[in-house]
């Protein structure tokens, strides 16, 4: 369970020692392929566990990380008032493979998550420019938060307009440069080719979800392709059809809010947000059994948005008891891969049927008999 801790720790012990080329930070599994937030918060865990020696105090760090990142995820629930109480036992209690990610294994990738649930509750109290600031800072943790990024794109314009979110935009941009500027200063195409790397070819023996395809397939760049495509049209429609909500066209969007009709409800930006994280993960080249962190706190929300009737429960229970099943399958098989596209697909169509805008209704035109008796009244 110390193979990643050791790995991340050796990273950031050469940054610790003065090495500001990033191309030369490694470790036992390989170069670093974060970006330089991962590197600031792993030093300081690097400092506060003797060097990384003390890995007990880690897991004792990670587990507070872990009841924080339960409440900045229970807070968002509360805004929301659609999931029922006894879900949130599966989300603490019935996940084996969370558990792991968070205190055992100790990977980054919950660090991510816990920054990117902090700018969620941000942005529901309307703090866009902090919760910008945190998204970003999340973003140089794991880039993995990139998968909520056009969900984010979608609220700022809807909220400010084209010239309006330009600023924000800009603070997740200018946080990214201040982060990385000690490495961009020495090595700039090093340490972006590193760190942000779209391009990275996955080990077809840790996938989880495409265990039921040939190897030579699943490192097939034209199956690259494709899944991407899938991803832009799936966020295209999703956008169009299901996150913008107004009668008027979505180019409606670019205008100033105060030349048109504007309402952001909490409902619609955890909906935007987590069903934008939803899509990425069902079009993801791979996914790592550590990835799974990066949308189990938003399942309960994506199967409870939609209305539920009191037989429809059990249903959504069981699937949630699937793909956790699917999750704790090592290694993963032909079975478990299927399934979990299998519940990937029912949970998006549930998402597509169960939030379609309803029918606009006509109203009969007034006759002009009583329009007249109006006009005499005044």
């Amino acid at each position: 369970t110390e193979i990643d801790w050791k790995a991340y720790m050796e990273e950031v012990e050469g940054f610790a020692n003065g090495t500001l080329d990033y191309t030369q930070l490694k470790g036992d599994t390989g170069p670093l392929v974060y970006p330089a937030g991962f590197v600031y918060i792993f030093l300081g865990l690097y400092y506060a566990t003797g060097r990384g020696t003390d890995v007990r105090l880690a897991q004792y760090l990670f587990a507070g990380l872990y009841l924080l990142n339960l409440l900045l995820v229970f807070r968002i629930y509360c805004r929301t008032n659609k999931v029922p109480p006894y879900v949130f036992f599966f989300m603490c209690c019935a996940s084996y493979r969370i558990h792991s990610i968070f205190v055992l294994r100790l990977f980054n990738d919950p660090v991510a998550m816990a920054i990117l649930f902090l700018a969620v509750n941000l942005f529901l109290e309307e703090r866009w420019s902090w919760g910008c600031l945190l998204f970003s800072l999340a973003v140089s943790v794991k880039m993995n938060i990139l998968l909520f990024a056009p969900g984010l794109l979608f609220l700022l314009l809807q909220r400010f307009g084209l010239l309006g979110c330009i600023p924000k935009l800009c603070i997740c941009a200018l946080l990214q440069v201040v982060l990385g500027l000690p490495f961009l200063l020495v090595n700039p195409v090093g340490y972006l080719t590193r760190s942000f790397d779209l391009g990275r070819q996955f080990q077809f023996k840790w996938t989880v979800n495409w265990r039921f395809l040939p190897e030579e397939v699943f490192q097939n760049r034209a199956f690259h392709a494709t899944l991407l495509l899938a991803h832009l049209a799936g966020l295209g429609l999703f956008a169009l059809h299901r996150w913008h909500r107004s009668k008027g066209s979505i180019l409606t969007l670019l205008k100033d809010p105060a030349e048109r009709k504007h309402t952001s409800p909490p409902l619609t930006i955890i909906f935007v947000l987590f069903s934008s994280n939803f899509l990425g993960i069902c079009c993801s080249r791979s996914l790592h059994y550590q990835f799974y962190v990066w949308y189990f706190h938003t399942l309960p929300y994506l199967l409870w948005c939609t209305p539920t009737t009191k037989l429809a429960h059990m249903p959504k229970v069981l699937l949630l008891g699937v793909i956790e099943l699917c999750w704790n399958t090592y290694p993963s098989t032909v079975c478990s891969s299927l399934s979990l596209h299998i519940c990937h697909g029912l949970v998006l169509l549930q998402l597509w049927y169960g939030t379609a805008p309803p029918p606009t209704l006509h109203t009969p035109a007034l006759s002009r008999r009583p329009a007249a008796i109006s006009k005499k009244a005044q």
